[in-house]
């Protein structure tokens, strides 16, 4: 019933066409080493080989980008934040039928997959509209701050860096992941278990504090005010990605007052490069991950090639780089 889901939907566009159908991990794997596709609808539980595995072959061997789809985002949550260390670019619920959410469930994915065409070049993408905010009289000081922006392989990365923070960390970390907001709140419970430092969701008028972790909630971009607390912005509508890296970033530049590091990690596109320069031009000490430790390289290279980058580095370098940075 699910793959029937799948293919009328897709099949309403009349640009897409269904390559294959596979019905488990192993099948999937063979099918792509003949026929690789443009995008993979990865299901997570399958017979002979789960999605998790297949996406780590598939992209081992013949990478594509992969959209990882569950009936249960709270059941499976580890499963699809797995399958995104290995290169799944996003994940969303399995659309239904004959439901009053049905409806919405099917736009949903349609834009989803809308949203991966217009990242892998296969439809036209527009320029980030830039948010050029003045800094505000009424801005505060605050902790310094870490800020992090991750896509694809994000997951693993952040928690390879978060786990290397002390318990008493002087500084506040704000995380823009590109994630489904379906997911979120699975994702945050997962992290949250994986470290020591607290993570929650950065809510509306949240300020950082010291020794937490605030990530991005919703489809909205995460935005920093001028009085330096946190909200979420509609605009602008012609990001590939909601949240956006960029539109976070350039509003920190554009509004924190003090102290900072700025860390672009995995993924592919170039979301995050054009908000990591406005943060070096700001005077704020900039890191992007290397390519050798990168699951995809295509944001911390367009980063690195745009001048926003102050060091490249493997990803067991970053936090002890952070913590140096918040003391010279």
């Amino acid at each position: 019933m699910a793959v029937e889901v799948l293919k009328r939907l897709v099949l309403k566009v009349p640009e897409y066409q269904v390559a294959w159908v596979a019905f488990d991990g192993a099948e999937a794997v063979s099918k792509c080493a003949v026929n690789t596709p443009d995008l993979i609808l990865m299901d997570v539980l399958m017979p002979k080989m789960d999605g998790v595995e297949a996406t780590k072959q598939i992209m081992q061997h013949y990478p594509c980008a992969i959209l990882m789809v569950t009936a249960s985002v709270d059941r499976y949550a580890a499963q699809v934040f797995a399958a995104m260390g290995y290169g799944a670019l996003d994940a969303i619920n399995t659309p239904v039928l004959g439901t009053s959410q049905s409806t919405d469930g099917h736009t949903r994915l349609l834009k989803k997959i809308a949203t991966i065409a217009r990242l892998i070049g296969k439809f036209p993408s527009r320029s980030l509209t830039k948010q050029n905010k003045p800094h505000s009289p009424e801005s505060k000081s605050l902790a310094p701050l870490i800020v992090i922006g991750a896509s694809t392989g994000g997951p693993q990365a952040l928690v390879k860096i978060l786990s290397q923070f002390p318990q008493d960390l002087s500084a506040a970390i704000v995380i823009t992941q590109h994630i489904d907001a379906e997911f979120t709140q699975g994702f945050v419970t997962w992290l949250d278990e994986q470290i020591d430092l607290p993570v929650e969701i950065a809510s509306n008028g949240a300020v950082p504090q010291a020794g937490k972790v605030l990530v991005a909630g919703t489809n909205h971009h995460l935005v920093m005010h001028p009085n330096q607390s946190l909200g979420y912005s509609h605009e602008p509508l012609d990001c590939i990605y909601h949240p956006s890296i960029d539109v976070f970033f350039s509003s920190v530049a554009h509004n924190c007052t003090g102290k900072g590091v700025a860390v672009l990690l995995t993924g592919m596109g170039r979301d995050g490069a054009e908000g990591l320069k406005h943060l070096r031009t700001a005077g704020w000490h900039t890191i992007a991950q290397d390519k050798s430790t990168s699951v995809i390289y295509g944001m911390p290279k367009a980063a690195w090639e745009m001048g926003a980058v102050v060091e490249m580095l493997p990803i067991d370098a970053i936090a002890p780089t952070c913590v140096k940075q918040l003391y010279i």
